[in-house]
């Protein structure tokens, strides 16, 4: 879409921190950093006039709350978007996306459980417009 600007933290994890990220603790820390100095620049582009397709996870309490302050900084629109299908469905879109090998994360079944196990589904009081998107799309 004309005037979209897609911001993905995998490319940014895998551009600064390719070689720090091993563990959980390591995602943890290299995505806190990332965020930290992404926040303002993300409401900067909104507050622009462009769009943002911020392709960062929102799975937690925490990541969402993240988000709903670069938000609160703006007047932008915005909508999360919801993928609510069983872990089967997951990991077999997961295994299909390590196989075409050109996602620069190859995520293994125990390390999807890993971080499956901090998922934290939004609720209306987290102030978010959802589109919720099941097996169907």
């Amino acid at each position: 879409m004309p005037g979209t600007v897609l911001i993905a933290e995998d490319d940014w994890l895998n551009a600064l921190f390719a070689d720090e990220l091993v563990s959980l603790p390591d995602y943890v820390r290299c995505s806190s950093k990332l965020r930290r100095i992404m926040a303002a620049h993300v409401a900067a582009v909104l507050n622009a006039g462009a769009s943002v397709v911020l392709d960062f996870p929102a799975n937690t309490v925490d990541q969402r709350g993240w988000m709903r302050g670069i938000l609160e900084k703006t007047t932008a629109a915005h909508q999360l978007h919801l993928l609510d299908v069983p872990d089967k469905v997951c990991l077999t879109r997961l295994r299909m996306r390590n196989s075409q090998g050109d996602h620069p994360f190859a995520v293994t079944e125990a390390r999807f459980r890993q971080f499956a196990n901090h998922y934290a589904p939004p609720t209306p009081d987290g102030g978010f417009n959802v589109a919720r998107h099941d097996e169907g799309g």
